[in-house]
């Protein structure tokens, strides 16, 4: 037969000491463990956790806000692709250079100015609607359905 392990499997193995150089036999070794602590002490230190104020709600809002304006303008799209900031075109008829904002004929790409332009038209649209429900607000109901109605006209003008 064959030998049996002395250890069982629920038994743990022999404890080890925690430090290795406690078994040694060396004395150098174990002056310079203790001998530069016999003089040394440790500084009564008196420190102070920081304290974090929260940021003001204006602060949070300009923050969410630019946050919003980044990821809108494909600021994403514009480091990985890096595209031109803007492109150029020659006219036919007099062979003048003259700037294209939009990129044309691809639907899936932009130029940088086209980016940070329609950002910014859709930071303005956040803020506008804000303070629209503020003025509506404080408003009587004839003035109310009147200043929605023009609105709605005005809006509806700007996107033709």
């Amino acid at each position: 037969m064959g030998q049996k392990s002395e250890t069982l499997a629920g038994q743990s193995p022999p404890p080890h000491s925690p430090d290795p150089t406690s078994d040694s036999i060396d004395p150098i070794l174990h002056i310079f463990r203790f001998l530069p602590y016999s003089f040394l002490r440790l500084p009564r230190l008196r420190l102070k956790l920081p304290t974090l104020t929260l940021p003001s709600a204006m602060t949070v809002y300009a923050l969410i806000l630019l946050t919003y304006f980044m990821v809108v303008s494909g600021i994403v799209y514009d480091v990985i692709v890096e595209p031109p900031g803007i492109g150029s075109t020659q006219d036919r008829a007099t062979g003048a250079v003259r700037p294209v904002v939009f990129l044309p004929g691809r639907v899936n790409g932009q130029y940088i100015i086209e980016g940070l332009s329609s950002g910014f038209m859709f930071v303005l649209g956040g803020p506008w609607y804000i303070d629209l429900v503020h003025v509506l607000s404080s408003m009587r109901v004839e003035a109310w359905w009147f200043m929605v109605l023009a609105l709605m006209v005005c809006d509806f003008e700007i996107h033709i």
